[in-house]
C-alpha cells in the first residue's frame, strides 16, 4: 500500500468589506485587511500582483509568493514514461508520444521490452521525433530506452509568430505544388513534402500552447481578450493544416501522373495547356493575397477589414465558375484534367479558409465593438 501525504490549504476566509475611495486625483484606493497583510509577509514597499478573472474579479497575490510559486512550477518538469509493447504496432507508441507532447510534457521516457529487431524500433521513432516535434531533441540514449525532452519555451517562440509562420509556409507548399506541375523536378516535390511537415510541427506546437495557457488559464499573456479564443485559434490552425494537406496531394498526383509517362502506360501529347494553367495561378495569387490579408486581419482584431474580405471572396465566385467553364470546353487528357481540378479546388478552399479566418476576427471582436457603440 502506498503512503499519500497532502498538504492542508487555509480554509476562505471573510475578511469583510472594503470602501473603495478617491484620492481626488483620479485613483480609486482601498486599503488592504490587516491580517491578511501580516499572514502574507506585506510590508511597506512591497509589491501586490492583481490578477484579472474572467467573471471580472480580481485576485491579489504578493510579489514574493508569485515568485516563488514561479520557480517551483519551473523547475517542475511534467515527465511521462512509455513502453513500447512488442505486441502492439509500433505506430501506437507514436501515437502516444505525439498525444504526450501536444498536451504539454516535458520529458518523455521511450522503453522498448523484450524487442527483437529494437533497432529498427529505435530509428523509427527518432524519425518521427525530428519530423514530427518542433523543438524536441533525443537527451539521453541506452540500449533499450531513448529520453526525449521538449526544450523549446512558451515564451521564446509566441502563438502569433507560430500562426503566422505557419500560414506562410502552408501557402508556400501551394505554390510550389502548382509550380510542380509545370516543372516536375524532385525539388519542388521535396520542397512541398517538407513544407507541409513543417506546418504539421507549427501546428502540433501552437496546440501544445493552446493547452498550456488553457490550464493555467493564460490567456491575456498569450494575446487573448477572453478565453473563447482559444477554440478560435484551434479552429484557424485546422484550416492551415488542411491547406498543406491540400499542396501534398497535388504533388502525389502529379509524381503518379509523371511515373505513368516515364513507365510509358500513358502517352500525354500536350500535357500543359498554357492558358488553363495561366489562369490557374493567377487565379491561386488571388486566393494567396485573400488568405494574408485575414490572418492579418485577425492579429489586428480589425472588423472592418474581415468584413472587405468576406465581400471579396464572395465577389469571387463568377471567377471560380468562369475556370470550371474553360476547364469543362478543353478536351483534356482525364489525367491531366484531374490534377487541373486538384489545383482548382485546393485554391478554391484557400478562399474559403479565407472566410472562415475573417469570421474568426468578427467572432473576436463584435462583443467589445458592440458594447461601446452607442446610439447618436
Amino acid at each position: 500500500m502506498k503512503h499519500i501525504s497532502g498538504v492542508l490549504g487555509l480554509a476562505e476566509k471573510d475578511l469583510g468589506y472594503r470602501r473603495v475611495q478617491c484620492t481626488g486625483r483620479g485613483s480609486y484606493i482601498i486599503s488592504l485587511p490587516k491580517d491578511w497583510v501580516e499572514d502574507t509577509g506585506l510590508k511597506r514597499g512591497s509589491e501586490v500582483a492583481f490578477n484579472l478573472q474572467p467573471d471580472s474579479t480580481l485576485t491579489l497575490v504578493p510579489r514574493a509568493i508569485m515568485e516563488k510559486e514561479g520557480r517551483q512550477e519551473s523547475s517542475k518538469h511534467k515527465e511521462y514514461f512509455i513502453n513500447v509493447d512488442p505486441k502492439e504496432a509500433p505506430v501506437s507508441a507514436l501515437r502516444m508520444i505525439r498525444a504526450l507532447y501536444a498536451i504539454g510534457a516535458d520529458i518523455i521516457h521511450i522503453h522498448f521490452k523484450n524487442i527483437k529487431d529494437i533497432t529498427k524500433y529505435k530509428i523509427e521513432t527518432k524519425n518521427f521525433v525530428r519530423d514530427t516535434f518542433l523543438g524536441a531533441e533525443i537527451i539521453d540514449e541506452t540500449p533499450d530506452e531513448i529520453t526525449l525532452q521538449i526544450l523549446i519555451k512558451h515564451s521564446e517562440f509566441g502563438l502569433e509568430k507560430a500562426v503566422r509562420r505557419m500560414a506562410i509556409v502552408a501557402l508556400a507548399a501551394n505554390r510550389d505544388a502548382i509550380a510542380s506541375f509545370k516543372d516536375r523536378s524532385t525539388t519542388l516535390f521535396d520542397s512541398v513534402i517538407n513544407s507541409r511537415n513543417d506546418v504539421n510541427r507549427l501546428g502540433l506546437y501552437i496546440v501544445r500552447q493552446l493547452k498550456y495557457g488553457i490550464e493555467r488559464n493564460l490567456y491575456r499573456e498569450l494575446g487573448f481578450k477572453t478565453p473563447k479564443e482559444f477554440l478560435l485559434y484551434r479552429i484557424a490552425v485546422n484550416d492551415i493544416e488542411n491547406i498543406g494537406e491540400n499542396a501534398l496531394n497535388i504533388v502525389n498526383h502529379i509524381g503518379t501522373f509523371q511515373k505513368m509517362i516515364d513507365d510509358e502506360t500513358l502517352f500525354v501529347r500536350d500535357a500543359i495547356d498554357e492558358e488553363i494553367y495561366g489562369q490557374l495561378v493567377s487565379f491561386y495569387g488571388q486566393a494567396q493575397q485573400l488568405y494574408e490579408d485575414a490572418v492579418k486581419a485577425v492579429f489586428k482584431r480589425d472588423y472592418k477589414d474581415a468584413e472587405k474580405i468576406i465581400s471579396k471572396r464572395e465577389s469571387m465566385i463568377p471567377l471560380e465558375n468562369e475556370l470550371i467553364m474553360v476547364i469543362s470546353s478543353k478536351k483534356l487528357d482525364p489525367n491531366v484534367a484531374s490534377i487541373l481540378r486538384l489545383i482548382f479546388d485546393s485554391t478554391r478552399r484557400i478562399l474559403d479558409y479565407s472566410r472562415n479566418m475573417a469570421e474568426l476576427t468578427l467572432n473576436r471582436t463584435v462583443e467589445e465593438l458592440c458594447s461601446t457603440l452607442t446610439y447618436k
